[in-house]
């Protein structure tokens, strides 16, 4: 006797996305996003106290388009992460569960993120 196959539940194909869920793929991706960041940071420190020249190739990376959309990124990513991570330490507090306000923090997180690396990089800029 065979078994009828079933998708399983929840399943991609059927699965209707929701804000909550992106938020929270969201953070874990910014969240190793951020850790792959410092190691970039660590290899820019590494070549700034041992090697000039490998130092000077690093700013023409993070200066040339791909280094900046990666710095924007990484950015969006810190602040994301930031805002996102204050929204749980309300919930750990026992606030903030009702749908509505799931939802407005939810937004807030994602707005605020991207006014924050608007502001930050307007006045890097400056």
């Amino acid at each position: 006797m065979q078994h009828p196959v079933r998708p399983l539940s929840p399943h991609l194909q059927i699965y209707r996305w929701q804000l909550t869920s992106v938020l929270s793929i969201l953070h874990r991706v910014t969240g190793i996003f951020l850790a792959l960041g410092l190691v970039g940071i660590s290899l820019g420190l590494y070549l700034l106290a041992f090697s000039t020249g490998g130092f000077a190739d690093y700013r023409y990376f993070l200066e040339s388009p791909v280094g900046l959309i990666f710095l924007v990124a990484w950015s969006w990513s810190f602040f994301y992460h930031l805002l996102n991570g204050v929204r749980h330490l309300f919930w750990d507090m026992g606030s903030g569960f009702e749908l509505k306000q799931v939802y407005q923090s939810g937004w807030i997180a994602v707005i605020g993120s991207l006014g924050l690396v608007l502001v930050c990089w307007l006045f890097s800029v400056w």
